[in-house]
């Protein structure tokens, strides 16, 4: 066992204050805009290392103290028991398996005991791993966990058990990489900070895929309130959409809980494309400050979900346009969100750029409370679509704001629309010097000066006008990507794109398709030449692959199947003509299918200039199954043509639990036709009626259907069945001689429009609100052949 004991050598110390002082003069000159800078400049490497060096010089304090260099576990456990205040454990480099560290001590105010890899990044947690803190004066650094999760519920815990926390203790420097667990839907948390003093800084945590929050500070005991902890410069990358609720990335506090107060603050940190569900960050407790946060492209809002008397201030939320894209979101008594900037978002109802929503008036504590004086002010609103008032409006949320302040906040879009949506009574906010550029003002009395501004893109990226103090301020200082995280772990993109690989050439002949399986790469092209295929195993793909065809490309295939999605595969079919005369006489068979077990990885799919022919050999034969615990975040059909089916072009109806979870974010049909299916074109379903979800979306463009959806084995009845898709947009398209469209709408504001469609006997479609008593919202208008 070994068990070195060497005194530490001397730091050279170095001023932190000069150095943060330094760091912040040459912060100010980098051009903080995600939307303008392509690559990081030499600026912002300079300040990545003045950062750097300013956290390691915290760190390193001037006592000096043991250094324990252990290789092994029990060594490690060996030297648990000897360290005191000032003391070093350091894990010596390499793969440490299924190793649950306790870090338990008693260190000094300013001489900490630590925790940290022989060399920063070469230490990795994996298999089944995790860390909890408990004691005082603790700090960790150094680690990464990957290739593996935790065997509890969390990750990183500060706490030992329920009655053992850790307090005025550190984690800083760690990374939390795809450390998920097999299951989809089995929940655990990356990051749980309990007790007192606690900070959580320079972190990156990436690739949260099953359900749970990244991360959240818990109040469930006396001794983890009021608690003054800080998350600050911390780098949390992209979490994938989801599918249902318990995504969230950052949460403070639980609704029983909510009426405590945290203190925690939130700030400098960087949320990139955090896309889990509809809160990214869900506040539920009281007197929380989030400064100074950057969101890039993350769907969705900071919440102020439960709580009263927070800070949101100096956020800046760049959507670039992307789907549901959102800022603020303010609920709750003595709110103050101010000096905020957002631009680019796309967000609509829950998910807009700035929502104020209706309350329930002496409703449960798990209930949205009234927004009572609050103070919304010098935020500016850029191109972003949506400002919601009253969102949420309704019977049992008729409590509407009250005593509130709208002042000196800036809204400018390029379009000139009136952004606003008013549900409700907002006679109790007072509307004051704000500017609006727009063609109309809103449905507000008073308060806006409506009038043309022109924005110019200051040295922090960030737009303003030429003149006056409205909006937020000049002197906002944005918190970038390079100054969050460590240094000496990537920031990939979350996936791979299509045809971003070499290009795999293959010729007819017995085997080639699964033998280029074996040797293709992620992103690689499987290129076929024209003539006869025939495949007589599965094609299982865990990794995004594109298949295309060079002239005419004919494929069948002898198993129940062609095409296996597995846990990290996507599939991407260009210019195949798939037959399914050599399949087996199977009911049920697929020409593509998700895997049976569930899937961490979200895929995608696109079938592009492709056709289908006689997939009947037997009945309920479809092109696309899906399994449960399976996700797309998008499927495309386009240009491509299907005839002689017996089962459905889509089953995507596996999530049948009524739990809000679905199998699909995207689904997208566009110049396709459908002829002779025997089932619907798609089965699409998303049950129960939670709200923290956006999806699912389905659209439809300028494709034919004839003949679908009339087989006795339809379940349906129906042409195409959807339950519960968000947004349905279907126009330009020509359906003839096939039953009636089957929409029921379960949740939220759904958005269905049929438009500029022709019917040829084809009834008129049934939509459903099931659980709403208003007026039906499908917008079905500028079709032929409908009855009126």
């Amino acid at each position: 066992m070994f068990n070195s004991r060497n005194l530490i050598k001397p730091f050279a110390m170095v001023s932190l204050a000069v150095l943060i002082s330094a760091c912040e003069a040459k912060t100010s000159e980098i051009n903080t805009s995600e939307q303008t800078t392509q690559a990081q400049t030499t600026q912002a490497q300079t300040t990545q290392a003045q950062i750097t060096q300013a956290q390691t010089n915290e760190v390193q304090t001037e006592v000096q103290g043991v250094e324990y260099l252990v290789e092994d576990q029990a060594a490690y456990q060996d030297a648990m028991e000897k360290v005191g205040p000032g003391d070093v454990i350091k894990l010596a480099n390499g793969t440490w398996e299924d190793f649950e560290i306790v870090f338990k001590g008693k260190g000094e105010k300013d001489n900490p005991i630590r925790l940290t890899a022989q060399e920063k990044g070469k230490v990795i947690l994996s298999g089944q791993s995790n860390l909890r803190l408990a004691g005082e004066y603790l700090e960790v650094s150094g680690l990464v966990f990957k290739d593996g999760y935790t065997p509890t519920s969390e990750v990183i815990s500060f706490r030992r058990n329920k009655t053992d926390f850790a307090n005025h203790s550190r984690v800083t420097e760690v990374v939390i990489d795809n450390f998920n667990q097999p299951e989809r839907y089995e929940v655990d948390f990356w990051v749980m900070m309990y007790g007192r003093h606690n900070r959580f800084d320079h972190n990156h945590l990436v690739g949260k895929r099953n359900k749970g929050v990244t991360m959240a500070v818990k109040l469930n005991t006396e001794d983890s309130q009021e608690n003054y902890h800080r998350i600050d410069h911390n780098y949390f990358g992209p979490r994938p959409i989801l599918g249902s609720n318990g995504g969230e990335t950052l949460r403070i506090g639980t609704s029983h809980f909510s009426r405590t107060d945290s203190f925690t603050t939130v700030e400098n940190n960087y949320f990139d494309r955090c896309d889990g569900e509809l809160e990214i960050i869900s506040n539920k407790s009281g007197k929380n400050k989030f400064l100074n946060n950057t969101f890039y492209e993350s769907r969705g809002t900071l919440t102020m979900r439960h709580g009263n008397n927070n800070l949101v201030e100096g956020n800046v939320f760049f959507g670039n346009n992307a789907d549901h894209t959102g800022g603020i979101r303010v609920i709750n008594a003595g709110q103050t969100i101010r000096n905020n900037y957002m631009e680019g978002l796309k967000g609509t109802r829950f998910g807009g750029a700035l929502v104020v929503m209706n309350g329930v008036p002496n409703g449960p504590i798990n209930r949205y409370d009234p927004v009572i004086n609050a103070l919304i002010e010098n935020n500016s609103l850029i191109n972003s679509d949506n400002v919601q008032l009253g969102a949420g409006s309704d019977e049992e949320r008729s409590g509407v704001p009250s005593d509130s302040t709208f002042a000196s906040n800036l809204i400018h879009h390029e379009d000139g629309r009136d952004v606003f949506t008013v549900y409700d009574d907002m006679s109790g906010i007072d509307f004051k010097g704000n500017v609006l550029d727009a063609k109309q003002s809103p449905d507000l009395a008073s308060g806006f000066d409506v009038q043309s501004v022109k924005l110019t893109r200051a040295g922090n990226g960030l737009l303003y006008p030429a003149s006056g103090d409205v909006g937020a301020s000049r002197d906002l200082k944005p918190t970038t990507k390079a100054m969050t995280g460590v240094s000496w772990f990537p920031k990939t993109e979350p996936s791979i794109a299509f045809d971003s690989g070499r290009v795999i050439y293959v010729k007819p002949g017995e085997k080639v398709l699964s033998e280029a399986l074996k040797t293709a790469n992620a992103g690689d092209v499987i290129s076929l030449a024209a003539g006869d295929y025939v495949v007589s195993k599965f094609l299982k793909l865990d990794k995004p692959l594109t298949f295309k065809g060079k002239g005419e490309v004919n494929l069948t295939f002898q198993r129940t199947a062609l095409f296996e999605i597995l846990n990290g595969g996507s599939l991407k079919l260009v210019n195949l003509n798939i037959s399914g005369d050599d399949s087996p006489d199977n009911a049920g068979n697929s020409v593509i299918r998700t895997s049976p077990y569930s899937m961490l990885r979200n895929y995608r799919l696109e079938v592009i200039d492709s056709s289908f022919t006689d997939i009947d050999t037997n009945h309920s034969f479809n092109i696309v199954t899906t399994s449960k615990g399976t996700f797309a975040d998008n499927i495309l059909i386009q240009n491509s043509e299907f005839e002689n089916v017996s089962g459905a072009i889509l089953k995507l109806d596996k999530e049948s639990d009524d739990y809000g979870i679905y199998n699909s974010e995207y689904l997208t049909i566009e110049n396709s036709s459908f002829k002779n299916i025997g089932h619907s074109l798609v089965d699409y379903y998303r049950g129960g009626r939670d709200e923290s979800t956006f999806g699912p979306h389905f659209n439809m463009t300028d494709s034919t259907l004839t003949s679908v959806g009339k087989d006795k084995r339809n379940k349906s009845k129906s042409s195409i069945y959807l339950h519960g898709v968000q947004v349905t947009d279907m126009s330009g398209n020509a359906f003839e001689d096939s039953p009636a469209f089957l929409i029921n709408h379960t949740v939220g504001e759904p958005k269905t429009r049929i438009t500029k469609n022709n019917f040829v006997k084809v009834p008129t479609p049934n939509v459903f609100e099931l659980n709403s008593v208003l007026k039906n919202t499908a917008v079905i208008e500028d079709n032929q052949g409908l009855n009126p």
